[in-house]
């Protein structure tokens, strides 16, 4: 897709957190009205037949679009955080990290064998996190689950994508 709009406003911070990552920082398409509509209508292009019935915000940057597409597309939002954010009984999933290791989780009644699952996040760069989201929800066996992200890192070595069972519906609106 590689919207030209989104592109252009896309913030890169070289050397962030460390010395060589160059962060994608989101937040400024985010703030831009005119951005913030193009993700949204593209994503409602990308699902609107899909039967999509629940969207799994990844947290924190996963909620933002995850709210907006699900008010398009007549769905649920769900939350995954990390663990103690949720007040009622969830379930969890821990992965491992370049630096250790990590959980998410999500209310234990969130999501039905009924249900088709859109999963979203702001980056896919190693796809750990997204991995263990993805591992979460099929804990749950729904009909279907989509995984998408507003940027994929493509030049930055990290494959992502190898993270994920052949086969796995992945869509990003930019790759960088």
């Amino acid at each position: 897709m590689n919207n030209e709009k989104l592109l252009e406003n896309l913030r890169c911070i070289p050397d962030f957190p460390q010395k060589g990552v160059n962060f994608r920082d989101v937040t400024t398409l985010f703030k831009d009205p005119e951005c913030l509509k193009i993700m949204v209508d593209e994503l409602y292009e990308l699902y609107k037949d899909k039967g999509i019935t629940k969207i799994v915000g990844i947290e924190s940057r996963g909620f933002v679009l995850s709210s907006a597409l699900a008010l398009k597309l007549n769905a649920g939002v769900v939350l995954c955080r990390k663990p103690g954010k949720l007040p009622a009984e969830t379930i969890q999933e821990s992965y491992s990290k370049e630096y250790g290791k990590d959980t998410i989780e999500i209310h234990k009644d969130s999501i039905t064998e009924d249900d088709v699952v859109l999963l979203h996040d702001d980056l896919l760069a190693t796809g750990g996190t997204m991995r263990a989201a993805y591992n979460l929800v099929k804990k749950f066996n729904p009909k279907n689950i989509y995984v998408n992200f507003i940027i994929e890192l493509v030049h930055e070595n990290l494959n992502g994508r190898a993270n994920f069972e052949e086969g796995t519906d992945i869509t990003s609106l930019l790759k960088v």
